[in-house]
């Protein structure tokens, strides 16, 4: 069993294919085929079953997928950690994001980066706060920037608070309410509202305000994707509260300030374990003092 071997059954397994997992891996097919093959063999199991329409994982690759990831990703940190101990960074760095992010300039933060490391792969991976908080304590990202309400506990992950902020009330321009310099919650609780998902921290911030101020809302439209939002709020379809910071970026909207309006804290999350040479100088770059990787 060689790593190159482990490559290639993850390739067909996320692929679903042969044919395309052996051009993801720039080799032929019947090559790749028959390293598998020859794993399997030597494992005692079919990993894969293969029909002439579909190709997916037995019982047998579903219990050896996991364990080839980590050896993977154990074999990647290797070389990395010897790159880094020689003065090089180099690997992979995955980062993950709310997509209303406004605390720091994420594509100028990325730039930057890859500037000062061309050696490192750089994947950015967009979510709500909770999953990437299930994520960088999975080990699958290596940092995240949150969007949560004020007294969010994130367990199982370093963090630091980067920002505060209110939000406002985005409305269409024709709306009656864009010509106010400042409203309240009460003169907003009988709109039809747009917003994230019920249950998700980007609602709760907003679900918490009004339920502090004693008022009920109607959520007529619920979104994944702040664009989505955006679009609709322009369509005259719903009012959306969203942070003032991230409004600056909207264009042909109304954004009103709230006199006691939901409260957005940013966090950036990492690891509670030593981050790789990759992720320390990522957050090296935005700050963050790290104990010495020799101590």
């Amino acid at each position: 069993m060689d790593l190159q071997q482990m490559r290639y059954v993850l390739a067909v397994a996320e692929t679903a294919s042969f044919t395309r997992a052996a051009e993801q891996c720039h080799i032929v097919q019947s090559a790749l085929s028959h390293q598998v093959a020859r794993l399997e063999k030597e494992l005692g199991a079919r990993l894969f079953d293969r029909t002439s329409r579909r190709v997916r994982l037995t019982a047998a690759g579903e219990a050896f997928l996991p364990a080839a990831r980590q050896a993977l990703e154990a074999a990647e940190r290797a070389r990395a950690e010897v790159a880094a101990a020689t003065g090089e960074i180099r690997g992979r760095l995955t980062v993950g994001s709310i997509p209303t992010v406004a605390a720091v300039d994420l594509p100028a933060v990325l730039r930057d980066y890859r500037r000062r490391y061309p050696q490192v792969r750089i994947t950015l991976r967009a979510g709500s706060s909770e999953r990437l908080v299930e994520h960088v304590r999975d080990g699958l990202l290596d940092a995240a920037f949150l969007g949560v309400q004020p007294g969010f506990r994130t367990q199982g992950v370093r963090d630091r608070e980067l920002a505060q902020g209110r939000h406002v009330a985005v409305v269409a321009p024709d709306h009656p309410l864009a010509t106010e310099q400042e409203v309240d919650l009460a003169s907003l609780a009988e709109e039809a509202f747009v917003d994230f998902a019920d249950g998700s921290a980007a609602r709760a911030q907003s679900d918490q305000a009004f339920a502090a101020a004693g008022l009920r809302r109607e959520v007529a439209f619920e979104v994944s994707g702040v664009e989505l939002m955006v679009r609709m709020v322009r369509n005259g379809l719903g009012v959306a509260l969203l942070p003032a910071a991230f409004t600056a970026e909207l264009h042909g909207l109304r954004c009103v300030p709230i006199t006691n309006g939901p409260v957005r804290v940013e966090r950036l999350i990492w690891s509670r374990f030593t981050p790789s040479p990759a992720a320390s100088a990522f957050l090296g770059l935005l700050g963050v003092d790290l104990p010495s990787r020799t101590a």
